[in-house]
């Protein structure tokens, strides 16, 4: 009889330890930090370490100390060119930075402690809006079309040396077919799988699944047709899920079709959260270690989180920003207009 009430007892034990180990705990709201103020747009920040870098307009560039929670910045100039920074990236020893518009210049950190130019590129339609790299000697960055397809430079030697794919081993743009500088976040990388997401008339997936080699193109439900419509920004949990958001900023309410998930790797897409909030957002991250189930997304109408995939959102705050990135799975970086912000989730 005693053994009988010991083994009744330590199953009770096991299903309420299983029970409480199994109890989710979502986000209800979040803790905005400014750490950084100035009259500047910023569109581009990249984790390095517990450190964030940014790159933004005017030609300003810098990087945050969050243990001694210091500021190092300065400005980069071409001649008498102020360049705007919408794309950046880096690898264990450099950080990157590429500007928008003609001419395009990609900088890294150089060996004397300032920054060196290591690709440029002239011609009147050239517009650059994203960098990722897939290890510390291999990087992408894409731009709009230049000819008839989507412009993409390759490294292989650490960002030292850039090389543009020829159209001949790209598929071919649509008219109209760009690309938005919104957030740094056209390109999502696993291992050596890479997306690309387009935007504008057409808003597509372009898919290369050894690093740039080869190529192939999907379609998207993402709405699009006009110049200001389509995929914003793009980021994939693991090889097989991912998720675009977008809309139209001239219409940031609108939200009939702006959100889409993958479960196969970017080749077929689904609307989710149909005429639901939120509307137009620049910028989306999987939140780390909830298995594709938790999503932030930021634009200049606030921040808004999903707990089941993207098929429902809450608002958890007006404040405006136009990227995010995360460092843990509940704290993160934001930048947009006037400021880079520190952001503590809390349950």
């Amino acid at each position: 009889m005693k053994l009988f009430y010991l083994i009744s007892l330590l199953l009770i034990i096991s299903c309420n330890s299983k029970e409480k180990k199994s109890t989710p705990s979502f986000f209800t709201s979040v803790e905005v930090e400014t750490i950084l103020e100035d009259s500047i747009s910023v569109r581009a920040i990249e984790l390095m370490g517990n450190n964030i870098a940014f790159a933004a307009n005017n030609g300003m560039y810098g990087m945050y100390d969050s243990q001694k929670k210091i500021w190092k910045t300065n400005i980069q100039r071409y001649d008498t060119l102020a360049p705007e920074f919408r794309a950046v990236a880096s690898t264990n020893s450099d950080f990157f930075m590429l500007s928008v518009g003609n001419p395009a210049l990609l900088y890294k950190t150089g060996d004397s402690g300032s920054m060196e130019l290591v690709y440029k590129e002239e011609n009147e339609n050239v517009f650059y809006d994203s960098m990722a790299f897939w290890n510390d000697s291999e990087g992408i960055a894409m731009g709009d079309p230049v000819d008839n397809c989507l412009s993409i430079i390759i490294t292989s030697d650490g960002g030292k040396t850039w090389s543009k794919i020829s159209c001949e081993n790209l598929p071919a743009s649509a008219e109209g077919e760009a690309a938005f500088a919104a957030s740094n976040s056209n390109i999502a990388i696993q291992g050596n799988k890479t997306w690309i997401l387009s935007g504008g008339m057409r808003s597509r997936i372009f898919f290369s699944p050894d690093k740039g080699e080869t190529w192939e193109v999907f379609e998207t439900p993402i709405i699009q047709g006009t110049a200001t419509q389509g995929g914003y920004s793009l980021d994939f949990y693991d090889e097989n899920k991912g998720f675009i958001i977008g809309g139209d900023y001239t219409k940031p309410d609108e939200n009939l079709a702006n959100k889409a998930v993958t479960k196969d790797g970017g080749k077929t897409w689904e609307l989710v959260a149909i005429g639901q909030e939120p509307g137009y957002k620049s910028s989306v991250r999987y939140v780390p270690g909830k298995n594709g189930y938790e999503l932030v997304a930021v634009g200049f109408t606030g921040i808004s989180y999903s707990k089941d995939t993207g098929k429902s959102w809450n608002n958890l705050s007006s404040d405006g920003f136009y990227t995010i990135r995360f460092v843990n799975d509940s704290t993160a970086y934001a930048a947009g207009k006037n400021r880079i912000a520190k952001l503590k989730f809390r349950k």
